[in-house]
C-alpha cells in the first residue's frame, strides 16, 4: 500500500464521525431491507439464489441457502461499494467550491425522504433490468449485481442519504467505501439471518410486511431529519466536533 493510501486508511480508522456514520449507514440498508420493494420479495429471492422449491426451503437445507444468499448479497455489495467509491471521488473534486455541496445534498436527501414515504408518484416507477441469470448458486452473484443496478424507489433513497453522509468532515474515498459497505451489511445480514432459520424468519417477515406503512413512515422521517440537519450544516458541525473529539482522546498519554 502506497504512503498516501496508508493516510487515508489511518484517517478514516481515527475518524471519530464515523462512530455516528457507521450505524446510521447500517439502519439504512436495514430499513432498505424492510421496504415494500424487497421485504415482500425475500422468499423468491431464497428460491431463486439457491435452486430451490419451496419444499426445499421449507426442509431448511441451510449450507446452499447460505451460499447462495451470501453470493448474492456479494453482487449487490461491489456494485454499492464501487458507487460509494465513485461518489466520493466525485465529491472530493467538488469540495473546494464550498459547504454549500453538503447543504445541496441535504437537499437531497430530504427529497428522497419524501420519495421513501410514497411522494413525487413519477418517482415510484421502477427502473429493473429485466433480464435474468440462471437460477442457483452460479447465478446468484449476477443477479446480486442486477439487484444493485435495478434499484427501486424503496433502496435508492436510503443508499442515497448513505452517500451524502459520506460526504462529511474528513471525506475521502475510504470512507466512502467504508461507509457504503455498511449499508451492505444492514441489507445484506437480514438475508443471511432468514437463510439460516427460514421457518422463524418467515414469521417475523410477515409482521413487518403488516406494517409496511409505518416502516415507510419511520425510514422516512429518518432521511428527512438527516437532510434537515446537513442543510442547516448542524451535521457538519457535529462531525467536525466528534472527529476533533476523538482524535484528541486518542493523543492523550495513557
Amino acid at each position: 500500500m502506497s504512503a498516501a493510501g496508508s493516510n487515508a486508511f489511518a484517517e478514516v480508522v481515527t475518524d471519530g464521525s464515523l462512530l455516528v456514520a457507521l450505524p446510521v449507514a447500517i439502519l439504512a440498508g436495514l430499513v432498505s431491507f424492510l421496504s415494500p420493494c424487497v421485504l415482500p420479495l425475500v422468499p423468491g429471492y431464497l428460491g431463486y439464489v439457491t435452486g430451490l422449491s419451496g419444499v426445499d426451503l421449507a426442509e431448511r437445507k441451510r449450507g446452499r441457502m447460505v451460499a447462495g444468499v451470501g453470493l448474492f448479497v456479494l453482487g449487490f455489495s461491489v456494485v454499492f461499494v464501487l458507487l460509494g467509491i465513485v461518489f466520493s471521488q466525485v465529491f472530493l473534486w467538488l469540495k473546494h467550491d464550498g459547504a454549500w455541496v453538503t447543504q445541496a445534498l441535504g437537499v437531497v436527501v430530504i427529497l428522497l425522504g419524501i420519495v421513501f414515504m410514497g411522494g413525487f408518484g413519477f418517482l415510484q416507477r421502477e427502473r429493473k433490468i429485466h433480464r435474468r441469470p440462471p437460477a442457483g448458486l452460479w447465478g446468484a452473484p449476477v443477479l446480486g449485481v442486477t439487484f444493485g443496478l435495478g434499484w427501486a424507489p424503496c433502496i435508492g433513497p436510503a443508499l442515497g442519504a448513505v452517500l451524502a453522509i459520506s460526504s462529511g468532515p474528513g471525506a475521502n474515498v475510504p470512507r466512502g467505501a467504508l461507509l457504503a459497505f455498511a449499508y451492505c451489511l444492514g441489507l445484506g445480514i437480514p438475508f443471511l439471518l432468514v437463510a439460516l432459520g427460514f421457518g422463524r424468519a418467515t414469521k417475523t417477515l410477515a409482521f413487518f410486511r403488516r406494517h409496511q406503512l409505518a416502516v415507510m413512515r419511520v425510514g422516512g422521517g429518518i432521511l428527512i431529519l438527516l437532510g434537515l440537519l446537513m442543510a442547516t450544516g448542524l451535521w457538519g458541525r457535529w462531525m467536525a466536533d466528534l472527529q476533533n473529539w476523538f482524535q484528541y482522546a486518542v493523543e492523550l498519554p495513557i
